[in-house]
């Protein structure tokens, strides 16, 4: 950073500047763990030599923060993917299950919004569209922080909800599910080439819930890619060219990705599953009749605290995920417990 020139590539000397932060608070953080480790280790000795019993809560609430701190460390040293420090955009699609999907997505998307806040990240809805009777159809969010997509990439699949439906007037347990698609904010031009003829751009009025988060004019972008399905919207950003520059953005972003999983699947010889969004494609279920209950079927995580989750508490799963995938995603019921 102190060399001549550095600043005459603003981009560069940006990110170069954001990693030498990240590093730098690492190290301070890793600083604090020895400290406190040693600063517990001088407690408990204190209370053997002078047989004080009044300094073991103490000691737990000092341990109970090094362990904490230290859970937090161990995460972000298993984000070691390429794009792991980057934003993450993050969509939510209701599917099989009509009103009550759209709820269950209105649900997931305050809990991931809950997450961020938690995290001090920062939230922008760039798509928005309200359910016909209640809840969300689909939302597409950026949620902007160290690390975003890295933690978040854990949510990439489908959720799957069980629940006495308040919209039915008999009261059944219902089931309902909402697709989660997780992908990289990938703001540098990607080796990605698009044939115009590929695509189809729509352009419609945007709308749904909040007029504080949407442009309410005919700016809203639509870009549907045949060869792949993939259809990207953004209606956020205040002109119409700014949202096609976005939706394209994110277009190249998803193929990129969807390129690397199938050079990835092809190398390990084996064929990814396409998932659809409704029953035996879920990697979580969310049960809260007639227990309460959250599991993940990936890692076998699961926590009798739904409330806490749908507040945004999901640094527990995340983690697992995380371990998970460091140890090359063994079968969750062959596993052996950490």
């Amino acid at each position: 950073m102190e060399e001549p020139g550095f600043w005459d590539d603003p981009d560069r000397s940006t990110r170069l500047v954001r990693e030498a932060k990240h590093l730098k608070d690492e190290v301070g953080t890793f600083r604090e763990l020895e400290q406190e480790y040693e600063d517990i280790q001088v407690m408990i000795q204190m209370g053997y030599e002078e047989n004080d019993p009044s300094v073991i809560p103490d000691i737990q609430e000092m341990l109970d923060h090094f362990t904490e701190t230290l859970e937090k460390m161990r995460m972000k040293l298993l984000l070691s993917g390429e794009y792991d420090a980057y934003d993450a955009i993050l969509r939510l699609n209701a599917g099989a299950g009509g009103t009550e999907s759209c709820d269950w997505c209105s649900m997931l998307y305050r809990m991931y919004c809950r997450w961020a806040e938690k995290k001090g990240f920062k939230v922008e809805v760039l798509d928005y569209l309200d359910g016909d009777e209640a809840g969300i159809k689909s939302v597409t969010i950026q949620i902007s922080g160290d690390n975003a997509y890295g933690y978040l990439r854990s949510e990439h699949g489908v959720h799957r909800l069980v629940r006495i439906s308040p919209f039915n007037a008999a009261g059944k347990r219902q089931t309902s599910f909402v697709s989660c698609d997780v992908m990289p904010d990938i703001k540098e031009d990607i080796d990605i080439e698009i044939n115009p003829d590929d695509i189809r751009i729509d352009t419609y009025r945007s709308s749904g819930a909040g007029g504080q988060h949407i442009n309410k004019t005919s700016s809203a972008i639509r870009i549907t890619h045949y060869p792949t399905g993939i259809v990207v919207t953004c209606q956020n950003e205040r002109s119409q060219f700014q949202n096609k520059d976005k939706a394209m953005q994110m277009l190249k972003a998803k193929l990129y990705m969807l390129r690397q999983e199938e050079q990835a699947a092809k190398a390990a010889g084996i064929r990814g599953d396409v998932k659809d969004n409704g029953w035996g494609s879920q990697i979580r279920s969310y049960v809260l009749q007639p227990y309460t209950m959250v599991k993940d079927l990936r890692t076998g995580e699961e926590t009798g605290n739904v409330d806490a989750v749908l507040d945004g508490g999901l640094d527990s799963f995340i983690s697992a995920y995380l371990r998970w995938m460091s140890l090359g995603c063994p079968d969750r019921n062959s596993r052996s417990e950490d």
